[in-house]
């Protein structure tokens, strides 16, 4: 395994020490030790800045399980190190701002550190595995993890419904992008990135080639908080403020973002999929900004604004796809909206990440995050206050913030559509720009409420749970280093270009820089009067008339209940389903095992019945089958006539041994047959079941004497000879269809030679089938665990209530 594979999963190998240092060094904060691991990281991966540069690429694979093609093959180009710079960096900063959050002498640091780090191992390994399914794995791990740590809080209730929330649409579109990677990987032969964007043409000319398409969107879509996704977001709020920087910030809502620009080359031909993406980014983009608006939870409006920020690059990335519709990247107009995608992805981290923390460190000092009861912080709380105006005035995207370039840039962006004479660009594209313009309005009004609402206005300390005061140094940091970053990458952009923007752009655009082209990125604030410019100054001045006059207009947002809202849907159809699900249920757990086996042998007659019907198996040849002897015909009298006369039995002992009979006669059939094996298994099988039988029904009622005469139950007869046809003619079906060589032969051929064992069933159990007998065996360990558990809980509850009756009766 490389450095670089070690790299990947160092915070997967160090999560199992932190509730140990947690317990071992209560003195000092878990924090400081986990610190180490982003910063190594980042230090690490800043590395490659050099090679990736330079147009090279990193891969390393260790194989896996090569049989089906997964490997777990790291690659690292411009577009993965750009991510995984912001996985660790933010990381960083996030930990270190953690430790001052976090008491820990009240908070459980053991488990909120080891989700940390589950999550950040988990989003580099999606975004540096070349093959799919590894990725899927790592995709997974980020939902599971982000369960853990929006749910951190869990004896709060919105914090576990937001957990639940979370889990619930993203792992839904988890699976989407599961079943889209089985059709990519039926066209091409290959899980591996690199080979499917090889194969671009061979995936285009496939008829799966739309529903792979729509089934990776999905996961993208539910993973970025896209339209009608995104509603999980806002309720993952609940999680603590350094979960919120570090997830929807850098980290899990870009996960879709990155899948979507690195699929791109793969989908570039269809201009479904670049209409999908426009058009699911634009409106999320708006509907985000809209209902930003009217959120008083400082952390409410942060989630809704992130939801709109998404949608803005993912919107960027859609009207990039056009690109690869240009021979080069000369005159290329479209090229833009992707240097802006990838320049507004790291300006987002960085202005929105000192925001959350901002919102952190508010709540922190004064107890709430309610506008409505903040104002006038700005004299107790100067340097939060400047965290704050810096990145609220970047996210409003005015200058000389790095906001208002990338937010120029998206606003030429659109405006390129005029020029398209493809894919009805220059018809319905035109709606682009409006809904964009619309949008930035929104955002601006948003990013003036933040700042003015909370620092702002009349002071209202009283109102406040707890006296504000500038937060302490350590928690002041990581949120200055974003601001700072904020203002540095305003007025020299420059520095990313070639560092990390072209890189990740030409990763994005491989067929377009194959023949020695080189993407220009040339970052800079005056660019003469443009459209652009116009429209930002049409974006200030309406969205100023909009802020002075909120009161005015606010009541629209009341016009529709409840109920009919995403939220509303979403909560009606949780109690929709468990009602449905508990109806169903006492419908068919009726408590008698006899309809739970009716359930089964109804299953499984009729799926084996239809199977032999649709595939045509019901020609039955007795050619083959040998002679049947006398004593055989003797044999299966007995037994068939001992499992008929069990049924008249008014007596369970002489049912019991009936039924050892009808096992004993199998067992001989096994002797005749020469397998002694399998006979000496069914024999003790056999005698262990009759003897557990006598024991238990020993300490049974007895049978009443009475005549009691049963009721025929028609149903019961037709499940079984249902039942009892159906492995009749599973068995003639077998013997007369065999299409393939039996397996026995390849056990002979191979037990000793592979397994250096003579009996051939102790082999497949041990050797060959080891597997399923591990399984098998900690199936059964874990019943019995589970078993023990409740026998234990059971006599805790008694004791308990004994002791609790005891004392009462004293207490008389």
């Amino acid at each position: 395994m490389s450095v670089l594979h070690l790299a990947i999963l160092l915070p997967l190998l160090a999560a199992p020490f932190i509730p140990f240092l947690f317990r071992a060094v209560k003195r000092i904060h878990t924090g400081w030790f986990v610190l180490i691991v982003p910063t190594l990281l980042f230090v690490y991966f800043f590395r490659y800045i050099g090679i990736t540069s330079d147009g090279g690429v990193v891969t390393e694979t260790v194989r896996w399980m090569p049989s089906l093609g997964i490997n777990f093959t790291a690659y690292v180009d411009g577009l993965g190190l750009l991510f995984a710079l912001l996985i660790t960096g933010i990381g960083a900063l996030v930990v270190l701002y953690s430790i001052y959050y976090l008491n820990k002498d009240k908070e459980s640091l053991g488990h909120f550190y080891v989700y940390l780090l589950l999550f950040m191992g988990a989003m580099l390994g999606v975004v540096l595995s070349d093959n799919m399914v590894v990725m899927y794995m790592f995709w997974e791990l980020t939902s599971i993890s982000s369960f853990l740590l929006i749910g951190y809080w869990y004896e709060k209730e919105r914090s576990r419904y937001g957990a639940q929330k979370s889990m619930l649409i993203t792992v839904f579109g988890g699976l989407s992008m599961l079943g889209g990677i089985v059709l990519l990987e039926s066209m091409v032969g290959s899980f591996s990135i690199r080979e499917m964007v090889a194969n671009q043409a061979v995936i285009v000319d496939s008829p799966f080639f739309i529903p792979a398409m729509i089934l990776i969107l999905l996961g993208a879509f539910t993973k970025s908080a896209q339209f009608p996704f995104h509603i999980w977001l806002p309720d993952a709020m609940e999680a603590p403020t350094p979960v919120s920087a570090y997830l929807h910030s850098a980290t899990m809502v870009k996960a879709g973002l990155y899948l979507v620009a690195r699929m791109s080359p793969v989908f570039q031909e269809s201009s479904l999929w670049l209409w999908i993406i426009v058009s699911f980014g634009t409106f999320t983009l708006f509907w985000g900004s809209f209902n930003a608006v009217k959120q008083t939870d400082l952390k409410g409006i942060l989630a809704y604004s992130t939801v709109s920020q998404l949608g803005l690059i993912m919107s960027l990335l859609g009207l990039g796809a056009a690109a690869l519709h240009y021979d080069g990247v000369d005159d290329n107009i479209f090229m833009v909206a992707t240097i802006a995608a990838i320049f507004h992805l790291i300006n987002h981290a960085t202005f929105k990440g000192s925001l959350f923390m901002m919102v952190g460190i508010v709540d922190h000092e004064t107890g709430t995050r309610d506008i409505r009861k903040l104002g006038g912080l700005m004299t107790v709380m100067p340097i939060t206050f400047t965290i704050a105006v810096i990145g609220s005035l970047s996210m409003a995207g005015l200058p000389p913030f790095n906001g208002f370039l990338s937010k120029e840039m998206f606003l030429k962006a659109t405006t390129k559509v005029f020029s398209a004479d493809f894919f009805a660009l220059d018809t319905i594209g035109l709606l682009i720009p409006v809904v964009a313009f619309i949008a930035s309005v929104f955002t601006f009004v948003y990013s003036l409420i933040i700042f003015t609402r909370t620092f702002m206005g009349k002071a209202q300390f009283d109102k406040l749970p707890k006296q504000p005061h500038e937060a302490p140094i350590g928690m002041l940091i990581p949120p200055a280093i974003l601001a700072v970053l904020v203002v540095v990458l305003g007025f020299i952009p420059n520095v990313l270009s070639n560092t990390l923007i072209r890189p990740a752009v030409e990763s994005i655009y491989p067929s377009l820089v194959e023949g020695g082209q080189a993407v220009e990125v040339d970052l800079y604030f005056w660019h003469g009067i443009t459209p652009e410019l116009l429209m930002t100054i049409g974006i200030v001045a309406l969205g100023t008339v909009l802020f002075f006059t909120l009161n005015k207009w606010m009541g629209i947002y009341n016009r529709v209940p409840y109920r009919l809202t995403l939220n509303g849907m979403y909560d009606g159809s949780l109690v929709w389903s468990n009602k449905a699900a508990y109806r169903f249920k006492d419908n068919y757990m009726t408590g008698f095992i006899r309809s739970y086996l009716i359930y089964i042998f109804v299953f499984m007659s009729g799926m084996l019945l239809f199977s032999m019907w649709w595939y045509e198996m019901f020609n039955f040849s007795f050619d083959e089958m040998a002679e049947i002897a006398p004593y055989e015909y003797v044999l299966g009298a007995v037994v068939v006539l001992s499992a008929f006369a069990i049924l008249f039995m008014r007596s369970r002992l002489p049912a019991i041994i009936l039924l050892g009979v009808v096992g004993y006669g199998v067992a001989l059939f096994f002797v005749f047959f020469e397998a002694p094996d399998l006979a000496l298994t069914q024999l003790v099988i056999e005698t262990v079941s009759v003897a557990l039988f006598l024991l238990v029904f020993y300490h049974m009622p007895e049978i009443s004497k009475k005549e009691v005469r049963m009721r025929f139950k028609v149903g019961n007869a037709i499940v079984s000879v249902l039942v009892g046809v159906t492995v009749m003619m599973l068995s003639f079906m077998t013997l007369s269809n065999k299409s393939l060589s039996s397996i026995s032969e390849y056990y002979k051929e191979n037990v000793y030679e592979l397994a250096a064992g003579k009996n051939m069933v102790n082999v497949v159990l041990v050797d060959f089938r080891g597997f399923d007998t591990l399984f098998e065996i900690i199936v059964l360990a874990v019943a019995g665990l589970g078993i023990y558990t409740m026998i234990k809980f059971r006599t805790t509850a008694q004791r308990t209530k004994g002791e609790g009756e005891h004392g009462h009766e004293a207490k008389k």
